[in-house]
């Protein structure tokens, strides 16, 4: 049995490790531990509620992206996805043959794809979001109003640099 490190634990071996560089350790036990929570949700909303429906993260990231925006380009899913084209294009066959997705060519060229949701689709979304919902709460009762407020805030400022960086 793998025996599972506590963030201390971790953040003493991190600091151990390098702590002969010249780093900034705030920010890279910040970025780390922003890491570390967003895999420790993903995998849990992942055991609990996607798994159980017979969806992978990538193929409800997929299903939601085009639920969200009804219906999307590839390209465009892949980003908002934060996928791979590569990576979609074997999601998308998985969730096509699942019937929970429909691909069309778009019109005026034939070499650019539409994905939308089945009926089957939008039912299992409508179905399946307020049980993700309900994991996600479970996720942060640890926080009050004020500081789930002001975390989703700093993520948003988080998000939005690295998105600005990204762009020049």
């Amino acid at each position: 049995m793998i025996r599972r490190h506590s963030l201390a634990e971790i953040e003493q071996a991190m600091t151990e490790q390098v702590q002969h560089l010249a780093l900034d350790f705030p920010v890279a036990l910040a970025v780390s531990n922003l890491h570390r929570a967003a895999n420790a949700v993903r995998n849990h909303l992942t055991r609990t509620v996607l798994r159980p429906a017979g969806l992978t993260w990538s193929g409800f990231t997929v299903l939601w992206t085009v639920w969200l925006w009804h219906g999307l380009e590839t390209r465009e899913v892949a980003e908002l996805a934060s996928i791979s084209k590569a990576t979609l294009t074997g999601v998308v066959k998985t969730l096509e043959r699942d019937g929970l997705l429909q691909r069309r060519p778009v019109e005026g060229d034939r070499r650019l794809v539409f994905l939308d949701l089945t009926d089957a689709g939008r039912e299992l979304l409508e179905r399946l979001y307020p049980a993700f919902n309900a994991a996600e709460a479970e996720t942060v009762t640890a926080l009050d109003d004020g500081a789930l407020a002001e975390l989703t805030a700093h993520l948003r400022r988080v998000t939005t640099r690295v998105q600005d960086l990204s762009d020049s």
